[in-house]
């Protein structure tokens, strides 16, 4: 007989890595004390995939990015 853990694992490893990615997240963030914090950069995270989806942010390759920082730090 299968434990209510395994159960849920069972069901939790038929749904789409999306999904799955989302669930893992819910469940962090559950045992997060401060799940205000974790709600924003949740937000967050959305609102700006969203403008590199819609195209009003484009994003440059990492090697530049780091050119550009280590050229700022300089």
């Amino acid at each position: 007989m299968s434990t209510q853990f395994e159960i849920i694992e069972a069901e939790a490893l038929k749904l789409l890595p999306t999904d799955r990615a989302l669930l893992a997240e819910h469940l962090i963030a559950s045992l997060d004390e401060d799940n205000e914090i974790q709600a924003a950069w949740a937000d967050e995270i959305k609102r700006r995939i969203a403008e590199v989806e819609s195209g009003a942010a484009v994003g440059i390759p990492f090697s530049e990015a780091i050119a550009q920082a280590r050229a700022t730090l300089k």
